[in-house]
């Protein structure tokens, strides 16, 4: 599926309606640039389950952060990690769990990531313009 995104609060709402498609287990790759909006689509997705968006950020000290809501969640963001650091983490106990995984920068990670992932890729295309394609998962097409 493939979806075009120009603001913001487009790309949130993205992740907020791929959020609610999530179930326990669900591992969500995300893949593109740097600026690209990985950040902004988890924190729709993290939406989907009473997560404020300001409790989510970029990392800076934190790789992984829990949230204990409903479903636990999982914002894993492995920009400051090289892939030969990835295994030290632990990260098999996060995914396929009882909760859900978003990971940030995903392709550090793909020995560990389980094959059944869900996976988004964010294309920049212009200002605030991105194509948002995701695999794995249909959400269909109303809400």
């Amino acid at each position: 599926m493939k979806l075009q995104s120009n603001s913001d609060a487009e790309t949130k709402e993205i992740g907020h309606r791929l959020g609610e498609h999530l179930k326990r287990g669900d591992v969500v790759c995300l893949y593109g640039e740097l600026g690209a909006g990985k950040t902004t689509m988890v924190k729709g997705i993290a939406s989907a389950f009473g997560i404020n968006e300001r409790d989510i950020t970029s990392a800076s000290f934190t790789l992984i952060a829990e949230y204990n809501v409903s479903v636990p969640f999982y914002h894993i963001d492995l920009y400051r990690i090289s892939p030969d650091e990835v295994p030290e983490l632990g990260l098999r106990e996060y995914l396929g769990a009882d909760g859900i995984a978003v990971i940030e920068w995903a392709e550090r990670a793909e020995g560990e990531i389980p094959e059944q992932s869900i996976r988004v890729i964010l294309h920049h295309i212009e200002d605030n313009t991105r194509l948002i394609e995701i695999k794995g998962i249909h959400m269909g097409t109303s809400d």
